[in-house]
């Protein structure tokens, strides 16, 4: 079945399903496998769940919160662009937000290349729900 498949079959399910198909969807981006039971001497239940490979834990970590930092700097990005189509904000005003988002955009590409990272990578597939971030800046 593929992602648009079982996004069409999660439009007419119930919030349950749909909040299921979600949270599938999250453990496919993030890498978790379903916890299992607990055994006498075996790995605990959280470990079970979380691909712990020490070699991507910092990278995986890193896009995470990029990620988060992402979603922010855009979200401030249509705030900013509101305010100013409202006339909110004098012309300094509107200059310091502009450097500053242009900054943090150019701060981002650069903890990207870094970490080997695109911006498509940020982006989170959050299954019927769509991406978390708009495609292309859009």
């Amino acid at each position: 079945m593929t992602e648009d498949d079982r996004a069409r079959g999660a439009q007419g399910a119930s919030p349950a399903a749909a909040a299921e198909e979600v949270a599938r969807a999250a453990a496919h981006a993030f890498g978790l496998t379903p916890a299992r039971p607990d055994d006498a001497g075996g790995p605990s239940a959280a470990a079970q769940r979380l691909h712990t490979d020490p070699d991507t834990v910092e990278r995986d970590l890193i896009k995470l919160v990029l990620t988060i930092v992402e979603l922010l700097r855009q979200l401030m990005e249509r705030t900013a662009i509101h305010r100013v189509e409202q006339g909110d904000l004098s012309e300094l005003q509107e200059e310091r937000i502009g450097m500053t988002l242009m900054i943090l955009n150019e701060r981002m590409t650069e903890l990207c290349d870094r970490y080997g990272l695109t911006m498509d990578d940020l982006n989170l597939d959050l299954g019927p729900l769509g991406s978390l971030l708009p495609h292309n800046g859009a």
